[in-house]
């Protein structure tokens, strides 16, 4: 099994679990809670900023001395739009669920920006396209660029089943500003209905002799993490199944230029 690919735990209590260290890199960090009515989930941010996501459910959530109270709504990533907390570093934090929820913990160094924490609401969250076609995507922001935050990058995408996404393959594995990026990422997968699968590369380019670095190409079920250390990290939803996934980046700078494979260039255009 590929060392990538994070596979799903049943029951209930923390089923995924990306540290800095166990992904071997530096900043992203990625948890995943699948609750039952009356759980809680409690920690204390430290030196790390913190995006707690609802992905499904309702709980009661409270961080940085705020109460929030009971927020959520979906009961499916499929419906809708999430309810989210920003919470800065140095920062307690407490979750306890109302109903069956599963809470994404998502995570990367805080710089001391001096902010507080907040809730993210789903009337605030900015929506696009992306793609045509086979190609099409629904993308829900999270925690763009244009809001602040100190190292985190979170999105969630909707991908219509038989259609790719991340595609044409792009990579963001080079500090190269203006042109490119480095952000390390994680994709959660969640598939309707549940028992489908869909499929995930992660390669790197190939040198001179044809060889590639990295060539890792994973079949997805619901509930897999899949990390993207570096290279090119295009997906496939299969026929009859839609993909849901939540992404996480962050690197040494917050910003998303990405780079596309020049082989598959033209596809921008055609």
């Amino acid at each position: 099994m590929s060392k990538l690919l994070v596979k799903k735990t049943p029951g209930s209590g923390r089923v995924a679990h990306v540290t800095p260290g166990s992904a071997g890199w530096t900043y992203v960090g990625f948890d995943l809670h699948r609750m039952k009515p009356g759980d809680t989930v409690s920690e204390r941010s430290g030196g790390r900023e913190v995006c707690l996501v609802l992905v499904t459910g309702k709980a009661t959530v409270s961080a940085g001395g705020e109460d929030f109270g009971l927020i959520g709504e979906r009961m499916s990533p499929f419906e809708g739009k999430p309810w989210s907390v920003y919470v800065p570093q140095d920062s307690d934090w407490s979750v306890t669920a109302d109903t069956d929820a599963e809470l994404a913990v998502c995570s990367a160094p805080g710089l001391g920006g001096g902010l507080k924490a907040r809730l993210i609401a789903p009337d605030g969250l900015s929506q696009e396209v992306r793609g045509k076609g086979a190609n099409t995507r629904y993308v829900t922001n999270i925690l763009p660029e244009g809001e602040p935050a100190d190292s985190l990058l979170v999105v969630e995408v909707i991908t219509p089943a038989g259609h790719s996404s991340s595609y044409p393959p792009h990579k963001h594995d080079r500090d190269d500003l203006p042109r490119e990026s480095y952000l390390e990422e994680t994709y959660y997968h969640r598939l309707n209905p549940p028992q489908g699968f869909a499929f995930q590369r992660v390669y790197t380019d190939a040198d001179a002799e044809g060889k590639r670095e990295l060539d890792e190409a994973m079949a997805i079920e619901d509930g897999d993490v899949v990390l993207v250390p570096r290279g090119y990290h295009p997906c496939a939803a299969c026929h009859g199944y839609d993909l849901y996934y939540l992404n996480v980046m962050a690197g040494p700078r917050r910003t998303w230029k990405f780079h596309n494979a020049p082989e598959h260039e033209w596809l921008m255009k055609a």
